[in-house]
């Protein structure tokens, strides 16, 4: 269910690493969890450092507002701009089109930290 190429966190954000960058975003289950996404805001910008498991934004859907962490630390490089209009792209398509930041990774160590989709997917509660 939860795509093998990508690495997760806890907190049920994805990264797809691609050379020494990381595409960001939140899980299926997560926009589950959520129900319709209505506003995405991100409190870093491009250009801005972001820590190991720090807030970068915020989302909020008709049930819940959350806090945003980076699976990695690095520096800021892109947001998904379209998300202020089009909110909705993260139910919709949370590993394609509902991506969130992208990052240069400061320490490719911190991988480590991250876990498979097979851990991810165990540690998610049993229906």
């Amino acid at each position: 269910m939860y795509p093998p190429d990508l690495k997760y966190t806890k907190e049920h954000e994805w990264a797809r690493i691609v050379g020494d960058r990381a595409v960001v975003g939140i899980t299926q289950f997560a926009a589950d969890q959520l129900g319709d996404v209505v506003y995405v805001e991100f409190a870093k910008k491009v250009g801005e450092q972001v820590r190991q498991y720090e807030v970068f934004g915020t989302i909020e859907s008709v049930k819940a507002a959350s806090d945003l962490f980076s699976p990695l630390g690095g520096t800021i490089v892109r947001t998904d701009d379209r998300l202020a209009e089009h909110p909705e792209l993260v139910n919709q398509q949370p590993y394609e089109a509902g991506w969130m930041i992208e990052l240069t990774i400061a320490d490719p160590a911190e991988l480590a930290k991250l876990l498979s989709a097979e851990e991810y997917e165990a540690s998610l509660p049993k229906d």
